[in-house]
């Protein structure tokens, strides 16, 4: 028998001051079989830093031809294509072929996947990359709960999260484009 997704229910209060976007938001999210805590938190932040009303949760590890998120216009072009985690520079072309925009969360150990995949793609024209400090998404995805209730506010390229255990400083490195 195969495993199960376990449903998060999320409430998002959203204040991202650089880009004027005020939201109380309330939905539920799928975290597969195979994926870990920081990878849903990392899901989770991408979400909130391009937040858009069409944005979506895709499929990602159910369905490799599905990005983690994705903003989808009424007749159904993928404008904005968004991965999270280390994908290969193979990957990241196709991807990026596909949308006008793409971005990528990206999370763990970057030095050694920046110099093997990243200088190989920093001639696209439409990605933009952010690195997430790895100790920090540690504190925020330990003891996750399955009822997220998180308050989170972007100002100057800052985040911020606030949780039932308090204030989190989530460092954000651009290191390919811009938000």
């Amino acid at each position: 028998m195969a495993l199960q997704a376990t449903p998060y229910k999320v409430d998002l209060n959203l204040t991202d001051i650089d880009r004027s976007v005020y939201e109380s938001l309330r939905f539920t999210v799928a975290k597969h079989p195979s994926e870990t805590e920081e990878r849903l938190c990392v899901r989770l932040i991408a979400y909130a830093l391009w937040y858009h009303e069409q944005l979506a949760f895709g499929r990602g590890l159910s369905d490799i031809d599905e990005p983690a998120l994705w903003e989808k216009s009424l007749d159904d072009r993928v404008l904005h294509w968004i991965e999270v985690g280390q994908p290969d520079a193979e990957r990241m072309t196709w991807c990026s072929r596909r949308t006008e925009k793409f971005s990528l969360v990206a999370y763990g150990n970057l030095r050694v996947w920046q110099t093997k995949v990243l200088d190989n793609v920093r001639n696209l024209k439409n990605i933009n990359v952010v690195g997430v400090q790895q100790e920090a998404l540690e504190n925020l995805a330990r003891d996750l709960p399955r009822t997220v209730s998180w308050s989170v506010m972007i100002s100057d390229g800052e985040l911020f999260v606030t949780d039932e255990r308090g204030q989190h400083e989530i460092p954000l490195e651009w290191l390919v484009g811009e938000r």
